[in-house]
């Protein structure tokens, strides 16, 4: 393998880090370039992490550990954003379901979802098993997913690839599918979007876009010149109740805060974000979570700008996996997120209300929800 990305690193219990000394103890060291998802702790200190005593001590020894195994202290979900961009056709072992969803299937590099410390093993080999998707054949579409029948309106909404991944994910499951009816490149940060929200609803590894994708230059080559096992032709019905289900709040009146950036948010999505609230006060507070190279890159004064306004900037981990979120009953989480959707109520306890950024950061203003009719 020529990398890895390593998922292992999130503390959800002391055997996590005992098993991270163990090999720093014994010796063991990356042999390939090995950046580091997301952590239990923001030690940028962005945000305030509600995780105290002997938990806080272990995440932080946990994530000191991988840092001594020769891993980069990069602490983002979307390494690719961050300048780990495996080539297409390179075998990499990556963790963390978006990236790899990502690496697959944007990248075009070679990925099996390989889980919590299987990620560190690879690294230290050098090496990962020889199946799955490291196989070309194993890389072909088999189930078309054709999205032909939507509105051009629809597919260009901010909305819109979530809510796809959402539903592409539910359908398709663990195969490999191909999504013919796309006219042009929607975009890294749409794809990313995509891919997030069908690597969560589904088990979704790897997914082709005829004409977009790196290895779906047509319908015909994504399928391996063979006919489809079978073909998902999506309705306005079904995206209706594909967007549905990413809201288990029931109309809710009110919101108690809005959560961003997962998978971690672009330099892009940052500019755009600060577009959009153009210098108001929010009356909720907006928890964007990104990694420190967009930190890094957007600088002290516009990052003191967004805090102004009333954003939480959140780095080196995310609000659904670590606990920074205010505990309270019966809470709202407003997103934009499809992963964030799916994850929140069973990671946080809040009640969630799905909306595009635009109508994310104008509730976050009022205080209310506002939302369009527009689905497709």
């Amino acid at each position: 393998i020529a990398s890895a990305h390593i998922d292992g690193a999130l503390y959800h219990g002391d055997s996590g880090t005992h098993f991270a000394e163990a090999l720093v103890s014994g010796g063991a060291h990356v042999s390939v370039r090995a950046t580091l998802n997301v952590g239990a702790l923001d030690l940028m200190g962005c945000a305030r992490v509600r995780l105290e005593g002997p938990a806080r001590v272990m995440a932080r020894r946990m994530m000191d550990a991988y840092v001594a195994l020769g891993c980069e202290a990069s602490w983002t979900c979307a390494p690719y954003q961050a300048g780990h961009r495996p080539a297409l056709g390179t075998d990499v072992a990556w963790g963390e379901s978006n990236a790899v969803v990502f690496c697959n299937s944007v990248l075009g590099a070679r990925t099996n979802r390989y889980g919590d410390f299987l990620d560190i093993a690879c690294a230290i080999a050098g090496k990962a098993p020889d199946y799955g998707l490291h196989q070309a054949d194993n890389r072909l579409a088999r189930v078309v997913f054709d999205a032909s029948a939507l509105p051009a309106s629809f597919i260009a909404s901010e909305v819109a690839w979530p809510i796809l991944g959402s539903l592409y994910g539910r359908e398709i499951g663990e195969a490999i599918g191909v999504v013919t009816g796309i006219s042009s490149h929607p975009g890294e940060d749409a794809l990313k979007a995509f891919g997030a929200a069908a690597a969560s609803s589904g088990s979704v590894g790897l997914f082709h876009i005829a004409g977009v994708t790196p290895e779906a230059p047509d319908l015909a080559t994504a399928l391996g010149h063979q006919s489809p096992l079978s073909v998902i032709k999506v309705t306005p019905k079904m995206i209706a109740d594909a967007r549905s289900r990413l809201s288990t709040a029931d109309h809710p009146d009110r919101i108690d805060a809005v959560a961003i950036g997962s998978p971690h948010l672009s330099l892009e999505e940052i500019t755009n974000l600060e577009h959009l609230i153009a210098g108001r006060r929010l009356t909720v507070p907006l928890y964007a979570c990104t990694g420190r190279h967009v930190i890094e890159r957007i600088g002290s004064e516009r990052r003191s700008s967004l805090e102004q306004s009333g954003v939480v900037i959140v780095a080196d981990t995310c609000v659904v996996v670590t606990p920074i979120l205010p505990d309270l009953h019966g809470a709202v989480l407003m997103t934009n997120s499809g992963k964030f959707a799916l994850y929140a109520p069973g990671n946080t306890g809040y009640a969630v209300l799905y909306g595009s950024l635009s109508e994310c950061v104008e509730s976050a203003v009022r205080g209310e929800p506002v939302l369009s009719d527009l689905v497709a």
